[in-house]
């Protein structure tokens, strides 16, 4: 198990949180605590930057959805950048990927023309 480091930083866009290790039962409430204390401004964009995700089980996923709806009570969007490949199968099965806007990268999703899914 890796612990998970949450790291916030600021582009263009709103808010980048780079999520690195194992987001699971035991850790989902670290992300939602580190959500908690971002303020979004309206039409802001939330960027969950996944490329040191090292694992993400059911307990992370809705710990994810759960981001994305208080980014939407605030007036702003999510989206997911760097998911692995893992993460991203989980996403498809249960239809998710439908539901979450995933870029490349970070860069690419901070790029305020970027138009990418």
């Amino acid at each position: 198990m890796s612990p998970l480091t949450i790291t916030a930083r600021d582009a263009a866009t709103g808010p980048v949180l780079e999520i690195t290790g194992d987001l699971d039962h035991a850790t989902a409430p670290e992300l939602r605590q580190a959500v908690d204390r971002l303020t979004l401004a309206s039409g802001q964009l939330l960027v969950l930057d996944l490329a040191g995700l090292e694992f993400c089980d059911s307990s992370g996923i809705t710990a994810l959805l759960a981001t994305r709806n208080l980014a939407t009570e605030q007036s702003g969007d999510m989206a997911l950048a760097a998911v692995p490949a893992n993460t991203v199968r989980i996403l498809r099965i249960a239809g998710l990927d439908r539901v979450f806007t995933l870029h490349p990268d970070a860069s690419t999703a901070t790029n305020p023309s970027s138009t990418d899914r």
